[in-house]
Parts: C-alpha cells; sequence; structure tokens
C-alpha cells in the first residue's frame, strides 16, 4: 500500500468514527429525527452540487427507484437508529457496534445468497459477538435497547450490501452515494413538520454541518477514490480503524472513560472483522 493510500484510509477512519461524536453531541438537542435528516439532505445536497460541476451523471430518472429504497435501507433506518442509540451511548461504544456491519453481512450472505461460509469467516463472526459482549457488557445490563438499536443499524448495514449485490449492480456507487441520501432526506423530511427541531446553538449547527459535509459528502470522495486505488476488499479495511477512533474521540472530546473492557472489546472486534473479511 503506498503511503498516499495509508493516509486517506486513516483519514477516512478518522472522519467516520468522528460522526459518532457528532451524533452524541447533536441528537440529545435536536432530536432524533432532525439530526439523521438534516445530516442527509447536507450530504446529499453537497455531493450532488459536486456531481454537477464535475460533469458527473448519476442518471436520476433510470434509477430513482433503487436511490429511494437503498436511501430508506442504508441511510433512513441506520441513522434514526444510531440517533436513538446515541441518546444514552457512549461515542466508543456506538463505534464499535458499527463495526460488527461486515460481520451482519457475511451472514446475510451465506442465508440471502447462498454464499459459502468459510472457517474464518465464522470464526470472525463468533469472535465478534464475544468482543461485542465484553464492550457492552456494562451498559448493555441498563441501555439495552440502545444497544439492540445500534446492532440494527449496523444490521442495516450489513443488508444493504446484499440487496446492493443482489438486485442493484448495475447502479454506481457514485450516484448510489448521492441519490441515497437524498431521496432518505426527502422521506423523512414530513417528519420534522410533525416533530419539529429545538432550535440548535452554535456547537450543535456546527457539528451538523461536520457530521453532513466531512462525514458525508468528504468521506464518500476519499471512500471512491480508495476503492479506485485498492478495490473494494481494500477499502473495507477503514472498518478496523473506525472502532479505535471512536473510542479515542470519546476520551478526547467527552471525557469518556476508556476502560479495559471497551478497549479489548474493540480489539476483539476489530479482530472478529479482519476475519470476516479476509478472502
Amino acid at each position: 500500500m503506498r503511503a498516499a493510500d495509508a493516509a486517506r484510509l486513516v483519514t477516512l477512519a478518522a472522519i467516520w468514527g468522528a460522526s459518532f461524536l457528532f451524533i452524541r453531541i447533536a441528537a440529545p438537542v435536536l432530536g432524533v429525527i432532525a439530526t439523521a435528516d438534516v445530516r442527509m439532505l447536507i450530504a446529499g445536497g453537497a455531493l450532488a452540487g459536486y456531481y454537477l460541476l464535475t460533469g458527473y451523471d448519476a442518471q436520476w430518472r433510470r434509477w430513482w427507484r433503487y436511490y429511494l429504497a437503498i436511501g430508506t435501507l442504508n441511510c433512513v433506518l441506520p441513522f434514526l437508529l444510531y440517533g436513538y442509540a446515541a441518546l444514552d451511548l457512549t461515542v466508543g461504544l456506538l463505534a464499535v457496534l458499527n463495526a460488527t456491519s461486515p460481520m451482519w453481512g457475511a451472514l446475510l450472505s451465506a442465508i440471502v445468497l447462498r454464499e459459502r461460509m468459510s472457517a474464518s469467516r465464522t470464526a470472525g463472526l463468533l469472535i465478534g459477538v464475544v468482543g461485542v459482549g465484553i464492550v457492552s457488557g456494562a451498559e448493555a445490563s441498563e441501555r439495552w435497547l440502545a444497544v439492540l438499536a445500534g446492532l440494527g443499524a449496523a444490521f442495516c448495514y450489513g443488508l444493504t450490501g446484499v440487496v446492493m449485490r443482489r438486485w442493484a449492480r448495475e447502479t454506481t456507487a457514485k450516484g448510489m452515494a448521492a441519490g441515497s441520501l437524498l431521496t432518505g432526506g426527502l422521506v423523512l423530511a414530513p417528519l420534522m413538520i410533525i416533530v419539529p427541531p429545538a432550535w440548535p446553538g452554535l456547537p450543535v449547527a456546527l457539528a451538523m454541518l461536520a457530521l453532513g459535509l466531512v462525514c458525508g459528502s468528504v468521506a464518500y470522495i476519499l471512500y471512491f477514490r480508495l476503492i479506485a486505488d485498492l478495490g473494494a476488499t481494500g477499502a473495507l479495511t477503514v472498518t478496523y480503524l473506525i472502532p479505535i477512533f471512536g473510542v479515542l474521540w470519546g476520551a478526547l472530546f467527552l471525557g469518556e472513560a476508556m476502560t479495559s473492557a471497551m478497549i479489548v472489546g474493540a480489539l476483539v472486534v476489530v479482530l472478529g472483522t479482519a476475519l470476516v473479511l479476509r478472502n
């Protein structure tokens, strides 16, 4: 791996790890619905504008149904679930729960797509379960519903990969990124009329801008570049690093405790993820 690719990989992991920090800051103030919806509209709008400036054709008329379906599954549902989970869980735990998405993807691929489960993938799934148990044990007893919401969001990401491979193989990743975010934001927008958000202060407003522009638009551009340079499998190695940054940002900016259980559990989940993503 070239130094430039490694730098992009670490930068992307740091950005996506920070997304849980921004959700943790915004959701208790704005509410779960507004945090999810504004995030999608900012990120999707910025990507659509970038594509317009660069001349990229997302083929909206051809693929809008796919964008809508994936936007609901990959954006609306997980963003709502993570927003709800962030009301009670730490940034580090949210990031660790997110790292289980490749494990859900491997399990669902075996069930839905009839893919063979290798010994390493099976071991990775079992190790990942142990890691989640270690890292969430103390919080799961009292906040089990929030933990289930975080796992449900990761499940949605794993299911998205299966759905994309089975029914949306002809769409492009770049088109799907902007299309799913924008359609997801439009689907959720009417609910903000029913449940209007509170007016945010400057820290929350900045957190939402960072969540949409940096963790959404900029992160997707970096991810596309990594896919082009390293391939899809190589780009997925970012999943190994996100929990580490999530734990770090929570400790640095919110004063969350870096307990031994959190550190050990995060490393165990990373090990399980590595085995699941291993060819």
